[in-house]
């Protein structure tokens, strides 16, 4: 965590859980790094090139999967933005927090702060999915923020291809969202104290 000036910084990884590259997803996490406050800076942790983990590979890690823990470890924190497939995480998103907590006794995941966001067209968004994931992220002892949650049901016209967001009162919900998650990492980092 950089100081810019007499202000802290922090660098917050962000994983997209879909791979597609025109994922409402992605452009939800584009939204969330323009309204995020200024003291956090978002930069995509890419899951695309992974192969699909087995224990087979602890022996020779992967220069993908190391990118993907070096990345991991250089964050902050960490905010997890994913689509819901068949009512649960997508399997790539799955896959990337294996590689991350493997070989065993080495996850870079543990006490990493956190954050779950997604968006979906339908009305009950990415709840199962989400709720899914930070049962994981709990036993992967991440600090998964709790509240506020934040399902966006995603509308077209929602967000504009700038990723700035239409419709006010989804925008202001969603600033507060970032400036909780902000306030989640500095009590992580022990910034400022515990309420």
């Amino acid at each position: 965590m950089p100081l810019r000036g007499n202000a802290v910084t922090y660098n917050v990884g962000y994983i997209v859980g879909s791979l597609s590259q025109k994922s409402i997803n992605r452009t939800l996490a584009l939204a969330l790094s323009r309204l995020a406050p200024p003291e956090l800076h978002l930069a995509e942790i890419p899951i695309d090139r992974l192969p699909l983990y087995s224990h087979d590979h602890d022996p020779s890690f992967p220069a993908v999967a190391q990118e993907l823990k070096d990345a991991i470890k250089a964050s902050d924190a960490l905010l997890f933005v994913t689509p819901e497939y068949n009512r649960s995480i997508p399997g790539a998103l799955k896959n990337a927090i294996d590689w991350a907590t493997r070989p065993k006794g080495s996850s870079v995941l543990d006490g990493k702060p956190a954050a779950v966001i997604g968006a979906s067209p339908g009305p009950i968004s990415t709840a199962v999915a989400q709720h899914h994931l930070k049962s994981i992220l709990t036993f992967t002892n991440s600090p998964v923020l709790g509240q506020p949650e934040a399902y966006i049901q995603f509308t077209p016209g929602l967000i504009d291809d700038r990723g700035d967001i239409q419709v006010p009162s989804t925008a202001e919900f969603l600033a507060g969202y970032m400036r909780a998650f902000a306030a989640h990492i500095r009590r992580h980092h022990h910034d400022i104290p515990e309420l």
